[in-house]
């Protein structure tokens, strides 16, 4: 498992889950927050994606072990979790397979189960196509995802400019700010194509449990200006988590980047 360390050594540990298209490198920009706020955060590639080996056939609830077995490697006992756009998922796997180690988890412009009846229909068209080809014809879509790579190494600024064509004006505005961290984001988590379309297979697939199961306190993020998740999924999981809080705040799909602090320190007030 690859995996990138962030913030002091011995800060409180949080454990970041990457969104899809990308890596462990995702969250690189909260490093200097997490610095001042004493938080050390560990964010691992999931399997397949950058450094880590691949596991085909996984469901979002395998990843739960994977993370027990690195925090275990590195001698943490207690942590918290935050999870961006398609990690959300997984830092819910997390809440529930771990609940005894894990402090608080962050869902932040996360998504609900995608087996639900009329979830996967509300998804982006891009997020449809490429969920759908890598389920139907994986050879395509990994041969999609490796041009993107190929975009993104070669091209690094251009690959970004062209991506933030598609957001909302607060994410595009993001990316025009980071546009080399973008595209190192971008093509470390395309670099093994065939791992990028199990990830999309995988979060389809069900997640081995129900929002409903989750005992564990859960804050849901989610910002105003978002226009990859509808305004509708952050209220439901908040009313069906039970002891979750719904944060509505500025910025699009990547406004986290807008409340590192406030995120990060939601998840150590209890450590």
């Amino acid at each position: 498992m690859g995996f990138a360390d962030y913030g002091p050594a011995d800060g409180f540990v949080v454990v970041s889950a990457h969104g899809g298209l990308s890596c462990r490198l995702d969250i690189r920009g909260a490093a200097p927050v997490a610095e001042a706020a004493g938080i050390r955060l560990i964010s691992p590639d999931r399997p397949g994606i950058g450094l880590s080996d691949p596991r085909p056939g996984r469901t979002v609830l395998d990843w739960a072990a994977d993370v027990e077995e690195l925090a275990d490697h590195l001698g943490i006992e207690r942590m918290a979790v935050l999870g961006w756009s398609m990690g959300g998922q997984y830092a819910a796997a997390l809440g529930y397979a771990l609940a005894s180690r894990i402090n608080r988890v962050a869902i932040v412009a996360g998504a609900l189960p995608l087996t639900e009846d009329g979830t996967f229909a509300r998804l982006t068209p891009m997020d449809r196509w490429c969920t759908r080809m890598s389920q139907r014809c994986p050879s395509l879509a990994a041969a999609w995802f490796r041009s993107l790579s190929v975009l993104a190494w070669s091209m690094p600024k251009q690959f970004a400019r062209i991506s933030a064509r598609t957001l909302a004006p607060a994410d595009a505005e993001i990316v025009h700010g980071e546009l080399q961290a973008f595209a190192a984001m971008a093509g470390e988590g395309l670099r093994i194509p065939a791992g990028v379309v199990e990830d999309y297979r995988a979060w389809a697939r069900p997640w081995g449990f129900s929002p409903e199961e989750l005992q564990v306190p859960v804050d849901v993020w989610w910002g105003d200006a978002d226009r990859l998740i509808p305004k509708e999924w952050p209220t439901e999981l908040a009313t069906r988590i039970p002891k979750s809080t719904l944060n509505i705040g500025t910025g699009g799909h990547f406004m986290a980047h807008l409340h590192y602090r406030a995120i990060l320190d939601s998840l150590a007030e209890s450590a």
